[in-house]
């Protein structure tokens, strides 16, 4: 007889939930799209939120099969009564991802954008730009050209620079803009996966300056790939701020990168611990700047073990090829000193001292000759000195060490030298992100989808999952910290600063349990810190496991 209690997998998707009511994503695509109640079982805003249960659920299932994630869980509490998992099959949530599109991705997600930095009252006055890709199944719009394409509002899925080394593959690419406090996406752009990184920049400045005044961002980060002259103008233009590394490549670079040489180093002033640096103006694409030509210890640290190893292979290849020059012998002194010269315009990592042309005396009988013999001929052989890898090895790797940073921001005082490094150094907000949505357990480094349209929907659903997967990590961090409460890590200690992905692992063997005639659900598995910190969070959490 089977029993009539049933239990059911909700985990952390309780709090994701929650999360995502906070946010009100729900009722902001709802408005945006038009839905009214009852136009369709499943709507628009919950057909999202099924997406994004799906994509923070880590499960070994790919986005797209949410009927199948859905069977085991408890639908009707995480969508309301009359909600079933079958409910969100291909058709229902392939018609949300036409909506989306037909809405605009970018667009859409703007407001999702807005509504969720107001509603966790962020302030984000600094965000990272930056770009990656993701490999797509199929041959989608490959043949066609990209201006076409764009022409209908399409991206291009083709082969292009792959960040995963796998340049064989079609594939998409995607912009995010993250906040610097939490690593919130504030905006984000589906790319064709031909385009390079420094037209995307450059034409996605004017797409996205509305957007970043409208929730108060004073500058953007970028890497050296948004660095051209024309993304330069774009954003004077736009009369935005920006701090970014110059590339190496910018002959002004490469000069100042040779005169500032490691004998030097009493010519650069602290900047931050571990770092120090010199400054200079510069008007690259016609816009006024200041850059700040840093060295880094640690880079200079990394860079003397990485050299010792290159250094030894190749300076060994070039000290045998000058003992092979000793041994051989030369008609005349001027052919020696020719030969040497040959040979030292190849050299890169050995410098030569001390030369001099030993004559060499041949007999005809072996043995030492007397006195007054004389030779039967006169050779001339090469003498000389080489320096230790050292000095070589100090050079390489302070050179390795140096990078420039610029701003177009002048104002020393509102902008400090060490902010501008500091703010640099947070790159890795829209960098983890990035991890985050690659990450294995995720499933969306390979997409297959039915069409261009949806693929570009897709992008936006995962960046949507990135916001509350961010969100709900920045909450949980900041209502511990306020509370002077804490949970435990993955050592068993006391932590008020846990990954989202570590509480999701605490929760996982949480279930409801469904009481027949009761008509009411009981949770198990819940640890009494996890319920404290679901207190803390507010009723919206708390009420999720009852």
């Amino acid at each position: 007889m089977e029993s009539e209690y049933t239990s059911q997998s909700i985990e952390h998707l309780g709090m994701v939930s929650a999360m995502f009511e906070e946010l009100e994503i729900e009722k902001v695509v709802n408005q945006a799209l038009g839905y009214k109640s009852g136009d369709r079982i499943i709507s628009p805003g919950q057909a999202l939120k099924a997406m994004v249960l799906n994509g923070l659920g880590f499960a070994s299932r790919r986005l797209y099969l949410s009927p199948h994630f859905f069977e085991n869980k408890p639908v009707e509490s995480l969508f309301g009564a009359g909600i079933k998992a079958s409910h969100f099959n291909d058709d229902t949530l392939g018609q949300a991802l036409d909506d989306y599109h037909s809405y605009g991705v970018t667009q859409l997600f703007n407001l999702i954008a807005i509504k969720s930095v107001q509603k966790l009252k962020l302030k984000p006055k600094t965000v990272h730009d930056d770009i990656t890709s993701f490999h797509v199944d199929g041959e989608y719009n490959s043949q066609e050209t990209r201006e076409g394409e764009e022409a209908k509002g399409l991206v291009r899925i083709s082969q292009g620079y792959s960040r995963d080394s796998k340049p064989a593959l079609n594939q998409v690419a995607l912009e995010l803009i993250c906040d610097h406090q939490a690593g919130i996406p504030i905006a984000m752009t589906a790319i064709s996966g031909c385009e390079n990184d420094k037209s995307a920049f450059a034409r996605s400045v004017s797409l996205h300056a509305a957007q970043l005044q409208s929730v108060g961002v004073r500058c953007v980060i970028k890497d050296s790939a948004g660095y051209t002259a024309e993304s330069l103008k774009a954003m004077q233009t736009a009369k935005q701020n920006w701090i970014m590394r110059v590339p190496n490549t910018i002959k002004a670079v490469k000069t100042w990168l040779e005169v500032a040489d490691w004998y030097h180093q009493v010519e650069f002033k602290p900047l931050l611990e571990g770092y120090s640096y010199q400054t200079r103006e510069d008007d690259y694409g016609g816009v006024q700047q200041r850059w700040l030509l840093i060295h880094s210890q640690a880079a200079y640290l990394r860079e003397r073990e990485s050299t010792k190893k290159r250094l030894a292979k190749a300076s060994q290849a070039e000290q045998d090829s000058l003992d092979a020059l000793r041994r051989l012998e030369f008609g005349c002194q001027t052919d020696a000193r020719t030969a040497l010269e040959k040979l030292q315009k190849t050299l890169k990592y050995t410098q030569i001292q001390n030369v001099e042309v030993k004559t060499v005396e041949h007999f005809a009988k072996a043995g030492r000759p007397s006195k007054d013999q004389k030779p039967t001929r006169v050779s001339y052989q090469l003498e000389f000195l080489t320096n230790s890898q050292a000095d070589t090895l100090q050079k390489l790797a302070w050179q390795g060490s140096l990078f420039v940073l610029a701003s177009n921001d002048l104002d020393t005082v509102a902008l400090t030298d060490q902010m501008i490094l500091l703010e640099y150094k947070q790159q890795q907000k829209v960098e983890s992100g990035f991890g985050f949505l690659k990450d294995p357990m995720f499933l969306a480094s390979t997409i297959f989808l039915k069409k261009v349209q949806r693929v570009m929907a897709l992008l936006m659903v995962m960046t949507v999952c990135l916001l509350v997967y961010a969100a709900l990590e920045f909450r949980i961090r900041q209502t511990l910290h306020d509370n002077k409460a804490t949970v435990p890590d993955q050592k068993g200690k006391p932590t008020s600063k846990p990954t989202a992905r570590w509480v999701f692992e605490l929760m996982l063997d949480v279930h409801l349990l469904r009481v027949p005639q009761q008509e009411r659900l009981i949770t198990l598995n819940l640890k009494c810190e996890l319920r404290n910190l679901l207190r803390l969070l507010g009723d919206g959490y708390l009420s999720a496991y009852p």
